[in-house]
């Protein structure tokens, strides 16, 4: 057996590798081998896989056996082709270095250009163009991304050299400094390097080949890209592919430049070219911001041939990869050469618009078209709008970088976002540009301002990809970090002053604005009936209010699966009537303060069943503990010192008197507070515990739901109410409640012909390994998820988050259990109660109405493990209507 392969070389119309070995080269390792294959000009190169990046870690970051030969062997195969040698005096070959993970993690690794330029190739490279200041450009470009990405040495101390530079020659942009410029920069940049690292910069080609290949291998754990890989659930063990390439120059001068571009709109899916293209220029300065781009459509006035070319390009790959692409390209001396091209990042309304579009276009067919949109993009199309009713007058405008809109308080920095968003308050992230150090405060802020860049800048293309709305490239706005400003002509807004920005038109607006939810009608609606065509699974929502109700039945919510009356008690008018049914000493106190609050639980049903009318509506009764409606500890402590404090100061017998009295009501509300405290309330005296106990508390919600049920039916409307028993361990807890119930049924309801059902939610693990005899008894299972997984665990889910995040972090857990169903210990207990379950009552309903109901992952599972329904939020009803579809298709295609 001969030595593993790690390099795979493209280049002259040969490919090793291959379009569908995105697991072995990257995304954009594979895409280059498929682009030679098809003809496509693409600079000659090869592709270190991803197994070469996995046994660096493994060999405590040195490279595998052989690896350093293959290299050697493709650089000679690449030299071959270029007519040049890598190191060669007179004729140089440069080489680029980027990663390449099989996901798209658009600038979270990192890339080194011009790689094998020194003081002595550097002479070859002028005599070889005849362009002195190009040579020199290219060689300050790699000592400042080299001294940056493989040295350590901060990119601040390179930018403030050619600033400092650019002020004395009192000029704006980079080309506009002379070829002895460039030089200066150069030798300053090198000093640079020397004063930071205590080292001098290596002069020896090979050597910066080598270290650079280290650098990306190093990339894939840097902390923006394991930030990234965690918002994205991305696997922390793929490891990245390293794509050497020949360096070819768009920044020779006017007859070169860069561009990236989609093979449609991947913010609207409008079919037509749309990207950006910078003359004289390298493809850093196209997606780092640093400098304005113009449109792709320049590139037809400037060089027709070439725009037509490149649209010839696009419909080849279109064609062939049958989805829009993403593509990079440069041009070098009018020359076409394209560097290259993966699946587009597209917004959810893009990707709806895109699928549909294809299936039309015969490209592809409508199973394909589902599984194209991830369901989580759905979110997107259901956010708000800035409300259309509104007229207003925009402040500034920019580009529309990614659409949608967002209103919030600016901040300046990702850390003030990401704490601020903490606290639950909504901020816009404002900065001259953003950079992949950005991320985290990116996902935390509500929308993203940037006053440079484009369509195809960082902030654009991470913003699309994230469903925030983002307007970039405004031009009579400056950012001021230092100070804390955004200035906008000559107002200025500080940190913590709201703003208004829609990403879909590039309008900012120095107010707040009003937000409404968008209508979900047009292709939306069509995508989705495809969706309901194919899955089995039903889908509800979790509603507890009218409003609720009526925009989970617009989203196309089957029922509702959580109805939780809890709360509904929490009202200013009937929090008092609740907390006395608690303090009550008696059970005719209790029953007297439940005869109040029942007309009003009763008209809160009654609302919600007309809003479901003709669906299911599945309403858990009280579950939790009763201490949830009482003052804080704190608070009455605190509550108490006042009055005793204000008994000190009374002026009069008469006002200490008052005060003594009001005094002695706080203090027996403490003691009533204190004996209903527990150690671990989440485990103690709740849900059916509660109607066991107290059992005049559930007979009053089984009257309000029975004769509401009674009115509205009455009146039409179709009702189907399902009662929900909470925290049921043991059959004998569930047969004792579910007896009333019948019995306030019966009473209540007489000869009237409702169809109602009595249930239990399985949440407690015995529940589940006893659900054989729990369900000769129900008429329905639903999984309480979040209360099973914290059971299952020993976990308490207000209290995992900081250690669940460290388990993330170190590969312990792939992911949060609360947010997608641990199928190796919950899925096997909720599978057992299925089974046990239906071997009792072979027809029983089996549901889940924790918020796995809305989590893709976890709707495939509950399809395979055979429940009949999920229910999740209003907002996530059609994530789950598509994921269900693609649980079907996958299924049938496996």
């Amino acid at each position: 057996m001969g030595p593993t392969k790690y390099v795979y070389f493209f280049g002259g119309g040969e490919a090793e590798g291959r379009g569908d070995q995105k697991e072995l080269l990257g995304g954009k390792g594979a895409g280059l081998a498929e682009m030679t294959r098809l003809g496509i000009p693409v600079p000659p190169g090869f592709t270190i896989s991803t197994e070469a990046c996995l046994e660096y870690y493994e060999r405590d970051h040195a490279w595998a056996e052989g690896l350093a030969e293959q290299v050697i062997e493709g650089v000679r195969r690449v030299e071959a082709l270029m007519d040049a040698s890598f190191g060669d005096e007179e004729r140089p070959l440069l080489f680029s270095v980027r990663s390449g993970a099989r996901a798209s993690m658009p600038g979270m690794m990192d890339t080194v250009l011009n790689i094998g330029l020194n003081d002595r190739t550097v002479q070859g490279l002028v005599a070889r163009t005849g362009n002195r200041r190009f040579a020199f450009d290219a060689y300050r470009r790699l000592v400042t991304m080299y001294g940056d990405v493989v040295l350590e040495v901060p990119h601040d101390h390179f930018e403030a050299e050619i600033n400092s530079l650019k002020s004395r020659r009192k000029v704006r942009s980079d080309t506009e400094l002379s070829d002895e410029d460039l030089e200066r920069l150069v030798r300053i940049f090198k000093r640079t390097v020397v004063q930071v690292t205590g080292r001098p910069f290596p002069e020896d080609p090979h050597e910066q080949l080598r270290k650079a290949v280290n650098a990306v291998f190093e990339s894939w754990h840097n902390k923006r890209a394991i930030e990234y890989r965690r918002l994205q659930s991305l696997p922390d063990n793929w490891g990245t592919a390293v794509n050497v390439q020949a360096m070819v120059f768009g920044n020779l001068g006017e007859t070169s430049g860069s561009g990236v571009a989609f093979t449609r709109n991947p913010a609207t899916g409008d079919n037509h070219l749309y990207g950006e293209y910078l003359p004289n220029a390298q493809g850093e300065d196209v997606v780092a911001g640093t400098r304005d781009p113009m449109s792709i459509d320049s590139l037809n006035d400037r060089h027709p041939a070439l725009y037509k070319q490149l649209q010839e390009i696009r419909g080849k790959l279109e064609g062939h990869y049958r989805d829009m692409q993403d593509v990079e390209f440069t041009v070098q001396d009018g020359k076409l050469f394209m560097l290259q091209t993966r699946s587009g990042k597209r917004t959810g309304a893009a990707a709806v618009r895109i699928a549909m579009d294809m299936v039309r276009e015969g490209k592809i067919d409508v199973e394909t078209a589902l599984l194209r949109v991830d369901p989580k993009q759905l979110e997107q199309l259901l956010h708000p709008m800035i409300d259309p009713k509104v007229v207003y007058q925009a402040d500034a405008k920019g580009l529309p970088a990614s659409p949608g809109a967002a209103v919030g308080k600016v901040v300046f920095t990702a850390e003030d976002a990401k704490e601020m968003a903490e606290k639950g308050e909504k901020v816009i992230l404002v900065r001259p540009e953003t950079s992949p150090e950005d991320i985290g405060g990116m996902h935390a802020a509500e929308g993203i301002l940037t006053c440079r860049g484009g369509m195809t800048s960082h902030a654009a293309v991470v913003a699309r990809g994230m469903g925030k709305p983002c307007v970039a490239g405004v031009a009579n706005v400056v950012v001021n970090l230092e100070s804390g400003e955004l200035s906008v002509g000559d107002r200025k807004i500080l940190r913590g002053q709201v703003i208004s920005l829609n990403g879909t038109t590039g309008e900012i607006v120095l107010r707040e604005l009003p937000l409404v939810d968008p209508e979900q009608a047009g292709a939306f609606g069509q995508f989705m009936d495809w969706a309901d065509e194919r899955r089995r699974l039903r889908v509800r929502a979790n509603a507890d209010t009218p409003e609720d109700a009526r925009r989970a039945r617009k989203l196309g919510a089957e029922g509702i699966g959580l109805c939780r009356t809890e709360h509904m008690f929490f009202g200013a008018d009937r929090l008092p009537h609740m907390r006395a049914v608690i303090l009550a000493r008696t059970e005719a106190e209790r029953r007297r303060g439940l005869e109040r609050l029942l007309p009003m639980q009763r008209e809160d049903f009654i609302d919600i069943f007309r809003a479901m009318d003709g669906f299911p509506v599945t309403i858990r009764l009280l579950d939790p503990p009763l201490h949830e409606f009482l003052p804080k500890q704190e608070e009455l402590i605190h509550k108490i010192a006042e009055v005793q404090f204000a008994i000190t100061k009374a002026a009069s017998l008469s006002e200490i008197d008052k005060l003594a009295g009001e005094l002695n009501c706080w203090r027996d509300l403490l003691a009533r507070v204190e004996s209903l405290h527990e150690l671990n309330p989440m485990l103690g005296h709740r849900g059916c515990r509660l109607g066991i106990s107290f059992p005049e508390i559930y007979d009053m919600q089984a009257r309000a739901i029975f004769e509401a049920a009674r009115k509205v039916a009455d009146r039409g409307v179709v009702v189907i109410p399902e009662i929900m028993i909470p925290l049921v361990g043991d059959v004998r807890e569930l047969e004792f409640v579910e007896k009333r119930v019948r019995a306030i049924a019966e009473a209540v309801l007489v000869d009237d012909a409702i169809a109602f059902k009595v249930g239990t939610m399985i949440e407690v693990p015995r529940a589940a390994l006893t659900a054989d005899e729990i369900g000769a008894v129900a008429e329905f299972f639903s999984f309480g998820t979040n209360d099973l997984t914290q059971m299952t665990f020993g976990f308490s889910r207000d209290d995992a988050g900081p250690f669940l995040a460290a388990y993330e972090q170190r590969g312990v857990m792939k992911s949060d259990p609360f947010q997608s169903i641990d199928e190796r210990g919950v899925g096997q207990l909720m599978k057992m109660a299925i089974s046990k379950g239906r071997s009792a009552k072979p027809n029983l309903k089996i549901g889940i109405c924790g918020e796995h109901g809305g989590d893709p992952q976890s709707v495939a599972f509950c399809h395979h493990a055979g429940t009949d329904y999920v229910s999740c939020s209003p907002f996530r009803v059609p994530i789950a209507r598509l994921a269900a579809a693609q649980a079907v298709i996958r299924e049938r295609k496996s």
